[in-house]
C-alpha cells in the first residue's frame, strides 16, 4: 500500500509544473503573435524577482505584465511599441539587455574597463619581473663592504 501512495505522490509532484502553468495561458490567433509574446516574456525582467524574466516568474507583477503584453499584442502593438511602453513605465531595468545610452554606458563599458585595467596590471607585473637588476658601480660596492667590515669589527669588540 505504501508503494502506491509513494507512486501517487511522485506523480503529483511531476505534474505540478504543468498544472501551475495552466492558469496563466495566453492564446493568440496567430503563431507570430504567440512567438512575439514568448520572445517579450523572455526579454523582460520581473521587477519583483529581479533575477528572472517574466516568463519564468510566478510573482503577481509578472502575471500582470504577461497579461498586459498579451493585450497589447492582441490590439496590434509591435515589439518596439511594447518595449517602449514597458521602459516608459518601469525604466531601463525592466530590460534584460539594456540599450546603449548615456545612462547605461558604465554598464556596457565597465567590464571592458576592468579587463583593460587587469591586463595593464598583468603586463606591469610581468615586465617588472623580467627586468635586469640595476648595475652597482664599484664605488657603491666598496662603500657597502666598508660598512659591513666596520659593523663586524664593532660587534667583535662588543662580543
Amino acid at each position: 500500500m505504501s508503494s502506491r501512495l509513494l507512486a501517487s505522490a511522485l506523480a503529483c509532484l511531476l505534474l505540478l509544473p504543468w498544472s501551475a502553468r495552466g492558469f496563466d495561458q495566453h492564446e493568440f490567433p496567430t503563431v507570430e503573435q504567440e512567438s512575439l509574446f514568448r520572445e517579450l516574456a523572455a526579454e523582460l525582467r520581473c521587477l519583483v524577482c529581479q533575477n528572472q524574466n517574466i516568463a519564468d516568474s510566478n510573482a503577481e507583477l509578472a502575471q500582470d505584465l504577461r497579461r498586459e503584453i498579451s493585450q497589447m499584442i492582441r490590439s496590434g502593438d509591435n515589439k518596439d511599441q511594447i518595449i517602449e511602453f514597458m521602459v516608459a513605465r518601469y525604466g531601463e531595468f525592466v530590460l534584460y539587455k539594456p540599450r546603449l545610452s548615456a545612462s547605461t554606458i558604465a554598464l556596457w563599458a565597465g567590464p571592458l574597463a576592468f579587463f583593460a585595467l587587469g591586463l595593464w596590471g598583468l603586463v606591469r607585473i610581468v615586465r617588472s619581473g623580467t627586468q635586469k637588476p640595476a648595475a652597482i658601480d664599484d664605488e657603491a660596492l666598496e662603500r657597502a663592504r666598508k660598512l659591513l667590515d666596520d659593523s663586524s669589527s664593532q660587534s667583535n669588540q662588543n662580543g
